[in-house]
């Protein structure tokens, strides 16, 4: 039996070597697809120094709200050792019901769900009562700056607004229809430095080991919890990363030791208030002379998408199709939808997740269908 529209599409796409930033021509395949469909399509490269240059891909049919965004990317990680595969990860192979390859899961399977959907939709009905729209970007997986932050600064300059917006990230952990991604928490990268007085370690007297100072440091940051959560977050989480004393000599007292940290943050915070605590914590436990503090720049802030009639046309969808009432969580890490947050309400869902940047990734081909189909019952419900 030949393979529903999605599941060819998706193997089209994995067959595709776009292993960020190289785009392959998957977003040639795409856009061709959308503007046989009736799509107006921009391609919508962007650069900026120190960074890859990136390709990305915007469509959209209808000029009237109600407005139903799609987003993706069809960027993939790198496959790893291929040898361990058990297929070439850029075949789109088929075994025992489940496709094989680079980006099945993350996200080539939701992409392709998302298009045949809505080509299922525009030969069922025609032109929608309002508009659809496509924003996909080759640069997810990578820095996330030539992608869809200035895909949205474009469309904004352009005067162009959606109402709602779906991306297709695998949000379900176990089985189709487990969860929704209402929102996510942000994610700030800070940095530590503790200066102290190298020295042999008989003559302590006539050294400060900077080990001590950095160790208070840590209690500081770790000992009291930064908030106890909200309705829909869990608390902020700090964690070190790593320390780096640098020191291959047993009877050498360091001259310095570095700290690497990471928070996960709820929306209690803001990266500036998040920023002013961690030097008022530090600054209580040692005086400013014993550290330097800096911070990597924050690209990722928390967002929430509150319940209401558009998570709830989404849910219903999943149950009918699934007989299974999504979770809304704002778990996991960081997506593109922080950045289109910003600009309307947006919800992720897409395959299950189990196997992303793994080797051997794959997704089974009856959930893609039944994704297409849940896809479908959002856009009908919709427009309806």
């Amino acid at each position: 039996m030949a393979p529903s529209p999605a599941v060819a599409l998706t193997r089209e796409l994995i067959k595709k070597p776009s292993v960020t930033p190289a785009d392959a021509g998957a977003l040639d395949l795409l856009e061709t697809r959308l503007r046989d469909a009736g799509f107006v399509t921009h391609r919508l490269p962007f650069s900026q120094v120190g960074t890859p240059d990136i390709d990305n891909l915007y469509a959209r049919i209808g000029d009237s709200a109600p407005f139903l965004l799609f987003a993706g990317h069809t960027d993939v990680v790198p496959p790893g050792d291929r040898a361990k595969w058990r297929v070439d990860p850029f075949a789109g192979d088929i075994i025992d019901g489940e496709i094989f390859g680079r980006g099945a899961a993350d996200m080539k399977g939701a992409i392709a769900a998302f298009a045949a959907a809505v080509f299922a939709y525009l030969a069922k009905h025609g032109r929608p009562k309002g508009s659809i729209g496509f924003l996909i970007t080759g640069d997810e997986e990578g820095p996330a700056i030539n992608g869809t932050v200035k895909m949205l600064e474009w469309l904004a300059q352009r005067g162009e607004r959606f109402d709602h917006a779906i991306v297709g990230e695998p949000t379900n952990a176990q089985e189709l229809g487990d969860m929704i991604k209402i929102g996510r928490r942000g994610s700030l990268n800070g940095r530590l430095l503790v200066r102290g007085v190298q020295g042999h370690v008989a003559y302590p007297q006539r050294a400060d080991n900077p080990v001590a100072h950095l160790l208070a440091l840590c209690a500081a940051l770790k000992d009291q919890p930064l908030d106890a959560g909200t309705d829909w977050f869990d608390a902020s989480n700090l964690e070190i990363t790593s320390i780096d004393i640098g020191n291959e000599a047993t009877n050498v007292i360091p001259g310095e030791a570095r700290l690497r940290f990471n928070i996960r943050f709820n929306d209690l915070w803001t990266p500036d208030s998040l920023k002013a605590e961690i030097r008022s914590r530090l600054l209580s436990a040692r005086g400013p002379e014993n550290f330097e503090l800096e911070f990597d720049p924050c690209n990722a802030v928390s967002f929430i998408t509150e319940p209401g009639p558009f998570t709830e046309l989404a849910a219903q969808a999943i149950e009918a199709e699934t007989g299974r009432r999504p979770e809304f969580s704002t778990s996991g890490g960081t997506s593109d939808a922080r950045f289109i947050a910003q600009y309307g309400p947006a919800v992720e869902f897409g395959l299950v997740g189990k196997t992303m940047h793994q080797i051997d990734e794959r997704v089974a081909v009856a959930d893609i269908d039944r994704l297409t189909a849940i896809y479908a019952r959002i856009l009908e419900s919709y427009f309806a």
